[in-house]
């Protein structure tokens, strides 16, 4: 597996059309890199590259480290996946406004391509493996999936260790946030990895994937949480459907009032659910990321 940093300008010459061989032609949205280039932020952005174990994916890693100094224990890290997208989606008005103790180390971890959404890749990397089943593929793409516990290895054993060598951060008080399929893989790791992070935020998870399998893995939470303990926010938005391609209806909703129903009173989470009224599915994903920042670490409303 390589592992290696560039300088970000380099990462800027990336996102140039004609400058990525590996990014294939695809009518999807580029990547917005404006935020990375603004002077008037209270954060600098450093950039790494690392492959997958296998070779077949390529990530691209954005630090934001805040300017202001580290807190005794350590920058609280707020992990973001699809980070292409999230880039894009942050809002530098409301950095401006975290609280200084408690602005978090931006971690964006993304693709090495020049779209806002690397497909593939996430296919792969968000979704958990079925069990009895065994050709892995994505339902709606026929893609590979199934990969979501390399990935989490991937970011356990690789990403995290090589991140907290270069800015102190405090272990105990890391956020994963994942959007779509992304929330999926929040899901997945809370449900199988408890104590790897302290918060857990999954915006407009897919839960009606692999035939709404990621409920089943609500028992037994508390008995691996060991005595830890973990919070889960849940949000989505009221305008979405309950599959990708179904309609938008009162039952839309169902899914996820039946995972909260599954969670409720489980020893050692706390759970949290926030409805983004009248927003889309694509909407939920800079709405959800901005709520984050907002409820955890803004000056006015940060948690205590």
């Amino acid at each position: 597996m390589r592992f290696f940093t560039r300088p970000l300008a380099w990462a800027f010459a990336m996102l140039l059309p004609g400058l990525a061989p590996q990014a294939q032609p695809a009518p999807d949205q580029s990547m917005d890199t404006r935020l990375l280039q603004r002077q008037d932020l209270p954060y600098r952005f450093s950039s790494l590259q690392l492959d997958s174990a296998d070779g077949q994916r390529h990530y691209q890693l954005w630090i934001g480290q805040p300017r202001y100094p580290a807190p005794k224990d350590g920058y609280p890290v707020l992990w973001m996946l699809d980070g292409n997208a999230a880039i894009g989606a942050l809002d530098a008005e409301q950095l401006k406004r975290l609280e200084p103790s408690r602005a978090p180390l931006l971690v964006a971890i993304g693709y090495q391509t020049p779209l806002r959404i690397e497909r593939t890749a996430r296919t792969f990397d968000y979704t958990p493996r079925l069990a009895g089943v065994a050709k892995q593929e994505d339902p709606l793409t026929g893609q590979p999936s199934g990969g979501a516990d390399a990935f989490l290895e991937l970011l356990r054993e690789r990403i995290q260790p090589t991140v907290a060598a270069q800015v102190p951060i405090d272990t105990h008080e890391q956020t994963l946030w994942g959007h779509s399929y992304g929330g999926l893989l929040v899901l997945h790791a809370l449900f199988t990895q408890p104590g790897a992070f302290q918060h857990y935020a999954a915006a407009s998870p897919s839960l009606w994937w692999g035939d709404q399998a990621i409920l089943t893995h609500t028992r037994g939470l508390a008995q691996r949480l060991h005595g830890q303990h973990a919070q889960l926010l849940l949000m989505r938005g009221s305008a979405e459907p309950a599959t990708p391609r179904g309609p938008v209806d009162p039952q839309a909703e169902r899914l996820t009032r039946q995972l909260l129903e599954a969670l409720q009173g489980t020893t050692g989470l706390t759970l949290k659910y926030h409805n983004f009224d009248g927003l889309s599915h694509g909407q939920t994903l800079a709405a959800s990321l901005r709520y984050v920042l907002k409820t955890r670490y803004s000056r006015d409303t940060a948690e205590r």
